[in-house]
């Protein structure tokens, strides 16, 4: 998949450290899959959260997530947010 918004990553891994390396797993593995459907998503993160075309992953358990719109016909992933969970919370995901 093509990711674009990676600045969002960026920014969330300067502020929490501790989740640097699950989010570079998580970035790694979104750019070399192949994800088709939702279902394909769901496969391999099962505790992901779909919502329409928008996907929430759990990082590092359930501390933060990751908030991404995936076109999947196109191959892409737009990272929209990503958080604390009491900041995931307040997020209004359409």
């Amino acid at each position: 998949m093509k990711v674009i918004g990676k600045g969002v990553i960026n920014e969330f891994k300067a502020k929490h450290a501790d989740a640097r390396s699950q989010v570079d797993s998580w970035l790694a593995e979104a750019e070399a899959a192949v994800w088709e459907t939702p279902a394909g998503v769901k496969q391999r993160y099962g505790s992901a959260s779909i919502i329409n075309s928008n996907v929430v992953f759990n990082i590092k358990g359930n501390a933060y997530r990751l908030w991404v719109k995936i076109n999947y016909k196109n191959g892409v992933v737009l990272i929209k947010k990503a958080g604390t969970h009491n900041e995931y919370m307040k997020w209004s995901i359409e």
